[in-house]
């Protein structure tokens, strides 16, 4: 158990031999360590707040932790032993290193699901949202012991991948772009237009869909040879933001081996069941979803399987393969999220939960492949790259020194952009933010722990059985380093990256206020406050670790 988990463990035990329900709040930092509201506790003890507080603050006392309580405004706050906490944290971080802040395997398998763009153009900057919130959840995930797998669900057999396909088919289009994925897309945007005009087109096209979903083989690996550069210019641009994918799973793949449609049959045979001649539906009202979203269709009026058939299925099996399967899918996908997860529970199998992320736009509205109006991710890339060489050529670094540091703040600089916002909140795209490298971002963390790598360069430093710390910026630095592992927790619980991210700031400023008000090198406390600076860089690389961003060894 970590130094600040077992402050937390210690009240939790002192206050359940006076209260039942245990909830307690990390308040600011200023105000107290931990505290436990009391509110909620007025109806029962007949009492206000301010009483019930002052009253449970009596009852208890001092711990092996606890150093000080008191009862203000309704809470019970509870502040903890600076010196045994520095002690066992700066121990701690010195020990486990890379490990500072993870817990053991606990055997749990999770699936994330992330990405799943249709493979018929480059990522804009508004799916980008996707893969990045995706691959941080998973590597959090994974430090916190569990048994991880990302998967990428391709949409083989949809209208997008069909529009694509008829377009490379029949239309002859120069294209500028070496890249697949930007060669490929204006096929796309024109055989959109034209189907939108022409009648003879829009038949065409809905007959390759009707065939895909028919289980055509042969199609579909006709299909696949042409959305396959496409995924890997897609791969190509999430490996430049140090994002890997585990598994690719193929949506044809529940048609072909017939899964969908044992599906389909067995939830054809429930009381909510409905047909309109060939066609399959659920009726939802039960489940609170009304007027024209009523009726979840399963099947065409043919016979064949909707996507949203395959996808129950793909959710069968993937719930056969794991524990706990987590979906990243954009808030226009939730009345999709709640009939799949109808359809699981009528079916008994494994409900997967989703954290849904609201969209990137444009000032002037939103991003659209199909439109043409979007700010490509390989654009902001490249964007971002121009500028962050710029700043650390003007620092005197040149050569291949230099673009690997340049990358490395371009990549952080758009990921942490990104992540830092909770996924619930939405983000208007401005390029000034996107590519801030100063307050709060990816490159104001790792010129923190370049900073951290310099000190330690310059003085050797030894590790000792026990430290002191008594200034004020110390403290509250290391309070900051033992918090790590809770807003790990906190992160795996919630499901929100962004708690890591502005974790990570924080700690960032937390060590500049401390290097601007304690001297290290030359003073009287050197090693002690050097045993700080070491424990300090090392969580922030873990924290930069967690979010994809490399940690820098100079700036």
């Amino acid at each position: 158990m970590y130094p600040f988990e077992a402050f937390e463990e210690e009240i939790k035990e002192k206050l359940s031999l006076i209260v039942k329900n245990i909830k307690l709040e990390l308040p600011p930092e200023e105000i107290a360590d931990m505290a436990f509201p009391c509110f909620s506790l007025a109806r029962e003890w007949k009492k206000g707040p301010e009483e019930i507080a002052k009253e449970i603050a009596e009852k208890i006392e001092r711990g092996e932790y606890i150093e000080r309580i008191e009862a203000l405004k309704g809470y019970v706050n509870f502040f903890i032993d600076s010196k045994k906490l520095a002690n066992e944290t700066i121990k701690s971080i010195l020990k486990m290193k890379d490990k500072f802040g993870s817990y053991e395997s606990n055997g749990i398998k999770i699936i994330v699901e992330h990405t799943s763009a249709n493979p018929n153009g480059p990522l804009h900057v508004g799916r980008a949202r996707n893969p990045i919130i995706g691959d941080t959840i998973a590597r959090i995930l994974k430090f916190g012991g569990y048994d991880v797998t990302t998967q990428y669900y391709v949409d083989d057999m949809g209208k997008q991948v069909a529009i694509l396909f008829w377009g490379v088919k029949n239309l002859s289009i120069e294209s500028k772009a070496t890249k697949p994925d930007h060669k490929y897309v204006v096929y796309y945007q024109e055989a959109t237009k034209l189907m939108e005009k022409n009648e003879k087109v829009k038949e065409e096209i809905e007959k390759i869909i009707m065939e895909c979903e028919e289980g055509n083989k042969e199609l579909l690996e006709k299909i696949k040879k042409v959305y396959q550069p496409v995924l890997e210019g897609i791969l190509a641009s999430l490996k430049r933001l140090n994002i890997d994918i585990d598994e690719f799973v193929e949506e044809s793949k529940f048609v072909i081996d017939g899964s969908v449609y044992e599906v389909i049959e067995k939830l054809a045979s429930m009381p909510q069941a409905g047909r309109e001649g060939k066609a399959i539906y659920l009726m939802l009202d039960e489940f609170g979803i009304h007027g024209r979203n009523k009726k979840f269709y399963l099947t065409r009026s043919n016979g064949t399987s909707l996507y949203a058939a395959r996808d129950i299925a793909y959710h069968i099996w993937k719930g056969e393969r794991a524990d706990i399967m987590i979906n990243v899918l954009g808030e226009d996908h939730k009345l999709e999220a709640r009939q799949v997860e109808i359809a699981l529970k009528l079916l008994k199998k494994k409900v997967p939960e989703v954290v849904f992320y609201s969209f990137v736009s444009l000032p002037e509205g939103r991003m659209s492949t199909r439109r043409g109006r979007v700010v490509y991710l390989d654009d902001l890339i490249e964007e971002a790259l121009e500028r962050a060489m710029k700043e650390v050529e003007k620092r005197g670094m040149h050569g291949e020194k230099a673009e690997r540091i340049a990358n490395a703040v371009a990549m952080g600089a758009i990921r942490y952009n990104i992540i830092k916002v909770s996924p619930d909140k939405a983000i208007v795209f401005k390029w000034e933010d996107a590519l801030n490298f100063e307050g709060e971002s990816a490159p104001f963390i790792q010129y923190a722990h370049a900073r951290c790598s310099s000190i330690l360069k310059k003085v050797k430093f030894e590790e000792k059985s026990s430290y002191e710390f008594e200034h004020p910026s110390e403290i509250k630095l290391i309070k900051t380093l033992a918090k790590f592992p809770y807003f790990v927790k906190r992160s795996i619980s919630s499901r929100n990256p962004s708690l890591i991210a502005n974790y990570a700031f924080q700690l960032a400023s937390h060590f500049n206020a401390f290097y601007r008000d304690c001297r290290v090198i030359g003073s009287e406390r050197q090693n002690d406050r050097l045993a700080l600076v070491k424990a300090t860089k090392q969580v922030i690389k873990n924290a930069l670790n967690l979010l994809g961003i490399e940690a820098l060894e100079e700036m």
